[in-house]
């Protein structure tokens, strides 16, 4: 597994299987954006049976059977849609596009799972909002920096344990790669991915939410730039925003393209974290100079100070129970109120950015 570029950062752990050999088929439609291989795995890893591919592009369509020589090539994409046998479709295409296809999908009866972000304005929002109540369908979105670092996700577990007290405040920082040559059209587009806040914040809104166990929440202030100037014009490369939770909880995150081609992973990415007992950091990619394996825990707690190293040790229990939502209808893994909840504040975010010139 490579962590240079981020675009293609696919993480890969331990099969945990949470249903028999064909109980739970699903298909992926869209292959723009490479995180399609990180969903993917979580959900072969957690059983789920990999039956088609539908891309428009048969050069990605071919990378992507490289990878999964199981998945059988479709038409189209409607030959995916009308298929019964499949129950969930799994996309990362041009973020705009997410939504639309997600409506489609659950107007057949299937439940969807979206890259980040999954939604791109707040009329796809309240969209996706009223198809879901409307079909009873899963809406589901890879929040990644969570979801598929296992660090973050002892992370959680340490704070349901009690092991900080109440949570009272979260930073995120999470700087990434550029990387242009390998960026294709679309990335430097604000229409087509939503601008910087509403993408990569969307990581550290979501966990703001889990962490601190926030129901409701709001923007306080927020604000991107454009520091590389006219060369792409519509291009955010950097912002960051503050929150105020419904339980008192803060939140300050810092989004950038400025990780420098010296660091061994496409981000340093951080998590710091302040309980009333306690403080948690994560180091989640690498430990700078020190250890290019990610995974890094620090806890600090009444007992005294802890470096906790996890990485394959916790699993990425997320996926199985997105499985087990669709087979039992229940929503174990996110609820879907949740989900929403992090997509609308990065959008709210987004809209009232001050824009720095």
């Amino acid at each position: 597994m490579q962590k240079a570029d981020g675009m293609n950062y696919a993480p890969q752990g331990k099969a945990n299987r949470v249903c028999q050999p064909g109980e739970f088929r699903f298909a992926a439609i869209g292959l723009d954006h490479g995180h399609i291989f990180g969903m993917c795995n979580g959900l072969r890893e957690a059983g789920a049976e990999l039956v088609k591919v539908y891309d428009p592009d048969p050069a990605k369509v071919a990378a992507f059977c490289r990878t999964y020589p199981e998945a059988a090539v479709a038409a189209s994409e409607q030959e995916i849609l009308d298929d019964p046998a499949i129950q969930l479709v799994a996309s990362a295409s041009v973020p705009c596009e997410r939504c639309p296809l997600g409506l489609r999908v659950l107007d057949h009866g299937k439940d969807y799972f979206a890259d980040k972000p999954a939604l791109t304005t707040l009329e796809q929002l309240e969209q996706a909002r009223r198809k879901t109540r409307e079909t009873g369908r899963i809406f589901a979105v890879y929040y990644s920096e969570r979801l598929h670092v296992e660090a973050a996700v002892y992370a959680g577990q340490l704070i349901e344990r009690g092991a900080i007290g109440r949570v009272l405040q979260v930073i995120g920082l999470g700087p990434h790669r550029l990387n242009p040559p390998s960026r294709p059209p679309w990335f430097w587009e604000r229409s087509q991915t939503g601008g910087i806040l509403c993408d990569i914040g969307s990581h550290q809104i979501e966990q703001f939410l889990h962490y601190a166990g926030a129901r409701s929440a709001r923007v306080l202030h927020s604000k991107v730039a454009n520091y590389l100037g006219a060369k792409y014009p519509e291009f955010e490369d950097f912002g960051d925003a503050t929150l105020l939770a419904d339980n008192g909880a803060t939140h300050y995150f810092r989004v950038d393209w400025y990780t420098p081609d010296g660091l061994g992973a496409w981000g340093d990415g951080r998590t710091f974290i302040v309980g009333t007992t306690g403080s948690i950091e994560l180091r989640k990619y690498l430990d700078v100079a020190r250890d290019k394996t990610g995974d890094h825990v620090y806890l600090v707690d009444q007992q005294g100070e802890h470096h906790l190293p996890v990485n394959g040790q916790v699993g990425f229990p997320y996926f199985g129970a997105l499985i087990l939502d669709c087979l039992r209808r229940t929503e174990l893994a996110m609820p879907q109120a949740h989900t929403f909840l992090a997509a609308e504040l990065c959008l709210q975010a987004q809209t009232q950015a001050l824009r720095i010139t």
